[in-house]
């Protein structure tokens, strides 16, 4: 049912791109930033319930945060593509009874922060408010969120970040778009457009987009954790990052899948932290 739905999604695009490319584009573009899930439950709840909240802003956007006091560093964590701080749960327990403090973020249209949109550029900028008012010297991303991480590091070369993690971070950000378009079916009038579209909105290329490249100038101490058989995000994409982020080393997996949500991942969060 999923699988027919999408193709019916492409196909009603597919036409529309036929005669109104532009508005096919913003379909397309629509589609691909809006997430579906990723909102707080009542057990999520409970369990955020137990930080301080605080909300920022962003251009007039709210940006959740929850805060977990420690005598050691500070840890900013990031989620991922239709998820929320809650996702962080376990580790978050763990890195308190390690002394730890933990700050956690909820993305742009996921958990309580606000916009209706998402993307990695945006994430970025939450996390740049996010670190100016928490100050942390370690920060961990989780799929996209790893991605936003980079590029926040890339950009703004904040000397206070001593260390990074990424778990099952995407590096090139043509082959995330490449794997929707194909997901959808969508013409290559369609996906010429939707290139043009992103040019226009966010001002280079899909192929601009790279947590490779961004790592390749980021000097933090570097740990990235990929699982060999990740289906959302395909393992060859640590290796990419990994040969750019020379200052950083590679932990393969195999079996976790995505979420990397495991004990044995835990420990090499740990271990990392310690050294």
């Amino acid at each position: 049912m999923k699988l027919v739905l999408q193709k019916t999604i492409g196909l009603i695009i597919n036409f529309t791109g036929i005669f109104f490319p532009k508005l096919a584009a913003r379909m397309a573009l629509f589609l691909f930033t809006k997430p579906l899930k990723g909102q707080i439950n009542e057990k999520q709840s409970d369990f955020l319930d137990t930080a301080f909240r605080e909300e920022l802003t962003f251009n007039k956007m709210p940006i959740m945060t929850y805060r977990w006091l420690g005598e050691k560093e500070t840890i900013l964590l990031a989620h991922g593509w239709e998820s929320n701080s809650a996702r962080w749960q376990t580790l978050i327990t763990n890195l308190r009874k390690r002394g730890f403090g933990v700050v956690a973020l909820d993305a742009p249209a996921h958990g309580r922060s606000g916009s209706d949109r998402f993307n990695a550029i945006i994430y970025s900028e939450f996390i740049k408010v996010v670190s100016e008012r928490f100050q942390p010297n370690i920060i961990i991303g989780h799929s996209v969120g790893g991605m936003a991480l980079a590029y926040y590091q890339f950009k703004y070369q904040k000397e206070s970040i001593e260390k990074i993690i990424l778990l099952g971070a995407p590096s090139e950000f043509t082959d995330v778009l490449k794997r929707y378009t194909d997901m959808l079916g969508f013409s290559n009038r369609v996906i010429k457009h939707l290139n043009l579209m992103i040019k226009e909105r966010f001002g280079q290329y899909p192929e601009a987009f790279s947590t490779a490249n961004y790592s390749e100038h980021i000097s933090s101490k570097g740990l990235i954790i990929h699982d060999k058989k990740d289906r959302v995000i395909p393992y060859n994409d640590a290796l990419l990052i990994k040969n750019k982020y020379k200052n950083s080393r590679l932990v393969s997996t195999e079996g976790f899948g995505h979420s990397l949500a495991t004990d044995e991942v835990s420990n090499y969060i740990y271990e990392f932290l310690e050294n």
